[in-house]
This record gives C-alpha cells, structure tokens and sequence, in this order.
C-alpha cells in the first residue's frame, strides 16, 4: 500500500480530535500549528479543513477562520428534555416485568462503565451507556414509547454528540446513578419514583452539559472582553 496522502493525514488527525472531544465546539482551526505538528504545509491542511466543512464538522467564517461546529444547544436541550421524558416512562412501564437476570446485565454493563472511568474514552462510555439502558427498556411493553426513545438517541447522534466529552466529570456520577436506579428497580419500589429518578437522571447530565456551555462563554467573555468575533 501507498503512503497515506497528507491531507488524508490532516483530516484524521482533526476528525479525531473532535470526536473525541480534544477539539470542543468552537474551537479555532489555526493551521500553521496543526500542519506544524504533523510536519506539513498548511495546503493538506486546509484541504482537509474543507472536506470536514462539507461534513458540517467544521464552519468557516469571514474574519474567525475555521472553528469547530458550534455545540446545538437549543436542540440538544429539547431532545435530552424530550428523552428525560420517554426514557423515565419506558423505565417504569418496563420495571414490573425486568427480572433479576436483567438486572445482573445491566450491573455488569455498568461495572464495565466504572472500569473505564480510570482511562475516559467518552465515546465508548456512552456506547455502554446505551447498552446499559437498552437493558431495561427490553421489558417495556409500548412500542410506541419505545420508538420515541430510539428516535430521541438517534437524534443525539446526529448532533454528533456525546455529553460526557464536554463533561467528563459527570461520568463517575452517571455510573453511581445507574446503580441507585438498579437498587430501586430490585427493590421493586414504587413505579413512579423509578420514573422520577430515570427523568432525573437524564436531566442530570444536561445541567451539568449546559452549566459547562455558561462556563466556557464566561471564559471567553474574559479573554476577549472588547471583541464581539475574535480573529484566528
């Protein structure tokens, strides 16, 4: 096989990155700096630049230069609202029905949640997080319920989006969440506080998500305190 082309190179390497959150939403594409890293030109670079703008990953502006696409918020706070809502009702429709094998699956997807909180990788956390509450919802007997929820998650894909690279912090919570939600699933409380704590759990994560989008406006408003568009 050939060498890999530089701009393929380039675009990995920065495809990566904002995957992996590395390269938050917003984040400036200067490409002297990425080219120098990889012992480059900025031509692959800004080749590469161009390929992940048509891939909506990237947006150019006039006097701010290439960025990282802005992080959806409005859409993100209607769709974790919305799953807030169908997922905490498909746990408890499911709750009557879960037996103690899924509630054994479930623990294990989450003890392997807390394995790989030493060595985060954020999307890999929320593949087993999916994972875990797949595992509850198989009992829930509405399909239509179900559907709203699968609709929900895949929506959050296409926000290319996964909460816990903005706040990796709120991982170790998540996990100790799961297992609060179990005990009260085997516990067989009433159905309206495992609805609740499901909704709340949810919510959890876009407080913490939304919180952190303030804290990084602040600190924009800081180090640009006279300039309503910073120059890359």
């Amino acid at each position: 096989m050939g060498a890999i082309p530089k701009s393929e190179q380039a675009y990995r390497l920065i495809r990566e990155r904002i995957e992996n959150g590395t390269y938050v939403p917003g984040y400036r594409l200067v490409l002297a700096p990425i080219a120098a890293e990889l012992g480059m030109s900025v031509v692959p670079v800004r080749e590469a630049i161009r390929r992940l703008e048509a891939e909506q990953l990237v947006t150019f502006e006039a006097n701010v230069g290439a960025q990282v696409a802005l992080f959806k918020e409005a859409e993100y706070l209607h769709t974790m609202q919305t799953l807030a809502l169908v997922e905490g009702y498909a746990t408890a429709l499911a709750t009557p029905d879960i037996t103690p094998d899924q509630i054994a699956r479930a623990r294990a997807v989450n003890e392997r949640m807390r394995q790989t909180l030493a060595h985060f990788d954020p999307q890999r956390f929320t593949e087993l997080n999916l994972e875990f509450h797949s595992v509850l919802f198989e009992s829930c007997n509405n399909p239509h319920i179900l559907d709203l929820v699968l609709r929900g998650w895949n929506r959050m894909k296409m926000l290319r989006n996964s909460s816990f690279s903005f706040v990796p912090g709120r991982a170790h919570e998540s996990v100790e969440e799961h297992e609060h939600l179990l005990d009260l699933i085997e516990r067989r409380v009433d159905v309206h506080e495992i609805e609740r704590a499901a909704r709340d759990h949810r919510l959890a994560t876009l407080d913490a998500v939304l919180l952190h989008q303030d804290e990084l406006r602040h600190h924009d408003e800081l180090r640009h305190p006279h300039e309503s568009v910073a120059a890359s």
